[in-house]
């Protein structure tokens, strides 16, 4: 009882935080340092209003163009201030640049990733910070109407058990990183109507051993590769390392998939392509 009054009594100072940013002006000059983020602002139309970046944005094709002021680890916080911002886009491990932000009378809104059901409340927290609050709610809609659509597509099939690799060691099944049991990409997968092989993990990532890949026995595999240089011979030969473990049922029914695009790990508007890669991965058949 106490850890579920805990739970709403943190939803309600989150609540009560969002309600105070969002009676304010809506911001004019944004400095995002969340990659995501900048994805939600320019999908919703606040995009002209952006005048820095963190270094890891490259998409959209707009922000290559913006200055950059560091990133999670090394924010720039001379500059961002010398930029005059007057609202800063956050991680929620950012906490000294936070209070320097305070102190500097600049709003900052505070990210962090969560389930899929903590995206598109995001989008709409931003369309009200940014003024664009009929945008956001318009962007919501078409992602809410794709996302039905696949679970449409993958209802009443079997969901086989899948194992979803983040990453690994290239050329091996080393140092093997899957999805647990809580996170947007394990509720990607069971959308797309897989059942993650690590569910009963209560955490957002599994370093998986050669004994758990064999002991959880998935059906079918599902690897991301998010780099945008990545060849049709790169995905040949990873797809080829798992047969170091033939014993795997998805080995064995060449069920490996490897997927690429940066798009399938940023929980942002192009999230519902990555559910729809992540179905057709795991339910080819419903795409036939």
């Amino acid at each position: 009882m106490a850890a579920v009054a805990q739970g709403v009594i943190g939803s309600l100072l989150v609540c009560l935080v969002c309600a105070a940013l969002e009676a304010q002006p809506p911001a004019k000059r944004i400095i995002s340092l969340v990659p995501a983020l900048t994805e939600i602002v320019f999908a919703i139309g606040a995009g002209p209003q952006v005048i820095a970046v963190s270094s890891f944005d490259d998409d959209p094709p707009e922000v290559l163009k913006l200055p950059r002021v560091g990133a999670l680890l090394d924010p720039d916080t001379e500059r961002i201030l010398s930029m005059r911002p007057d609202l800063v886009l956050t991680y929620g491990s950012q906490t000294e640049l936070e209070k320097q932000m305070a102190a500097g009378g600049i709003r900052t809104f505070t990210y962090r990733h969560g389930g899929l059901k903590d995206i598109l409340p995001t989008f709409r927290a931003l369309g009200n910070l940014t003024g664009h609050a009929a945008d956001a709610e318009r962007v919501i809609g078409e992602i809410e109407r794709r996302l039905a659509g696949v679970r449409a597509r993958v209802a009443g099939r079997p969901r086989p058990k899948t194992l979803l690799v983040m990453s690994r060691e290239p050329q091996s099944l080393r140092q093997v990183s899957a999805s647990g049991g809580i996170g947007f990409l394990h509720d990607l997968l069971e959308l797309a109507g897989g059942q993650n092989v690590f569910a009963d993990v209560r955490r957002q990532a599994v370093n998986a051993s050669t004994e758990m890949l064999l002991a959880r026995a998935p059906e079918v595999i599902v690897e991301l590769h998010y780099s945008r240089e990545v060849t049709p011979g790169d995905i040949d030969i990873e797809r080829q390392a798992w047969q170091l473990l033939p014993g795997i049922p998805a080995v064995k029914a060449k069920r490996v998939h490897v997927l690429v695009g940066d798009h399938l790990v940023v929980p942002g508007p192009r999230i519902a392509a990555a559910a729809e890669d992540f179905a057709r991965a795991i339910h080819p058949e419903a795409f036939e």
